[in-house]
Parts: structure tokens; sequence; C-alpha cells
């Protein structure tokens, strides 16, 4: 008996491991053009500001030369102003995790509530958080002008007009004047993140307590506040990334004065790159800027890529 063994063509057994080669490419093929795009915007800028700032250049000529670490000793040991920024960089951070997160998480319990107009008032505590930071400077440095503000003039209506000063002229109050600005456009943003944490809360969580006879703070303390705990982690981040990115409002109102009083990382960076051409040491008080907000950002990234 003859045996007939089917041969089978060498083309059919290749086909499939060829079409799983292709498909295989098709996503890098999808992904190429935003990754040039990212590569040439971005990353290349990186690079080359990163090389700048072992430079000692002014941004223009063709003269540079290599310092090494020069630019970041002298923003460490040399430059007062720089050890003033980050000063203020510091403060700027911890009154913004204490004070409009704080009211932020407040409000957020508040309006959780049937309140009539709840809708209303959401609005308006959240309104500011839409406006640019620019108009929010420019529209606060009006306001505190000494001649004709709306702080002043108030200060005087109440009988306190001994109190009525250039707020954003005196040593001792202009960082907390734009920070009052701050606080009032920062405070909406955490209080809608709050609020959203605080509607996925089951309400059988505080139906059960309140059988079991807990009052209002308790409710608080060990119910809400530990049901916030992922909201409090993109807050608190979030609130530290942007205090040390913090350069409108001080541009807008202040300018880093009076003298160099409220000056920050990211004023102080924009005066040496772009008005006193010292493009290298610019570019290290950037690169300052960004490692510190590096450093900050990765247990946010490392939480919400674990999610």
């Amino acid at each position: 008996m003859t045996t007939v063994t089917e041969t089978v063509p060498e083309t059919s057994r290749s086909a499939p491991g060829k079409r799983k080669r292709r498909f295989r490419v098709a996503p890098y093929l999808f992904l190429a053009p935003a990754l040039i795009w990212y590569l040439f915007f971005l990353v290349y800028p990186m690079y080359q500001s990163l090389m700048i700032s072992f430079m000692d250049w002014d941004g223009l000529s063709p003269n540079i030369r290599y310092v090494g670490l020069d630019n970041y000793r002298r923003i460490f040991f040399e430059d007062q102003t720089a050890r003033r920024a980050l000063g203020n960089n510091i403060l700027w951070t911890i009154g913004v995790l204490l004070i409009p997160t704080v009211i932020g998480l407040l409000l957020a319990v508040a309006l959780d509530r049937k309140l009539r107009g709840r809708t209303l008032f959401r609005s308006i505590f959240y309104g500011p958080a839409v406006l640019p930071m620019v108009a929010a400077g420019m529209i606060w440095a009006w306001m505190y002008n000494p001649q004709f503000g709306f702080v002043n003039y108030v200060l005087h209506a109440i009988g306190l007009g001994h109190l009525a000063r250039g707020w954003l002229s005196t040593f001792e109050t202009a960082l907390p004047a734009v920070f009052v600005t701050q606080i009032w456009g920062g405070v909406g943003f955490p209080m809608v993140l709050y609020l959203a944490a605080l509607q996925a809360i089951p309400s059988e969580q505080f139906e059960a307590a309140r059988i079991d006879g807990a009052n209002g703070r308790q409710l608080f303390f060990q119910i809400t506040l530990p049901w916030l705990r992922e909201a409090h982690v993109i807050v608190f981040s979030l609130a530290v990334i942007n205090s040390f990115k913090t350069f409108d409002l001080i541009y807008t109102m202040t300018y880093g004065g009076p003298g160099r009083i409220t000056q920050v990382l990211g004023t102080w960076m924009y005066f040496h790159a772009f008005q006193y051409y010292h493009a290298g040491y610019g570019a290290a008080l950037a690169w300052v800027i960004a490692l510190i907000t590096l450093v900050m950002a990765i247990p946010y990234i490392q939480h919400m890529s674990r999610d």
C-alpha cells in the first residue's frame, strides 16, 4: 500500500510568522509620529539646556566657555538671591499645603451635603480656578493699588485706614499679599477633587456609624478622612509640583520686588536667561527647578502607575 504524504507549501507555513512580525511592528509605526515630535521638541531641547547649564554663555554670542558645575555651585553657595528664591518656594509650598488645601477640603465637605443652591456655591468657589493666574494677578494688583485699590478703600471705609499701605511695595507684606491671591485662585481645584472623592464614599459607611452612635467629628476623622487617602495623594503631589513651578503670579504682581524679596526660582531663572543674558546660569536654575519637581513627583507617579 502506498502512503500519500501531504506536503504543506513553504509559503503557507511561513505566512503566519510574517503576519505576526508585521503586527508587532504596526504599533511602533503608529507611535512614530508622536515619538519623533516628542524627541525633537522636548527631549532635544532638554538635552540642549542641560549642556548650556554647564557653560558660561550670554545666549547670543558665539563665545561659549565650559565651566562645569560652577553654575550649580553658585546657586547654592554664592548667590544669595537664589537661596532666598529657594526659601520662598519652600514657604510657598508649605503655605499651599496648609491653607488652600485645607480650605478646599472643608468647602468640599460642606458642599457635599444637600444644601439649597449648592451647585451655585460650587461654581462660585471653583470660578477663580478657571481664570489664568496672569489675569488673577492683574486683578489683585489693581485691588492692592495704594491710591485707588479696593483693599485700602475697604480699610478706610470700616475705620481701619491706619492699616492701609502699599501692599505690594512693602517688604513685609509683598509676598503674603501675593500668596492671598494664590489662596483665592487655588482653593477651587482641591475642592473639586475632594468633592469627587467624597461622592465615591458608600453612604452605608455613614449610616452604620450613625447607628453606632458616632457624632459628626467622629464621622469626619474616622470615615471621611481615611476614605480620602487617594485624593490626598493627588492633591498634595500636584500642590507641591505646582508650587515649585510658580512664576506667573510673582512676575505679574511684583516682578520679584520690592528689591528681590519676592523672587522665586522661576522668576530668578527668567531674569538671568532673558533679562541679564546669563543663559548658562539661567539654564542651571531651570534644571534645579526640574530636579526638585521630579523628586517631588516620583511618589505621585508611582502611586498613579500602581493604580
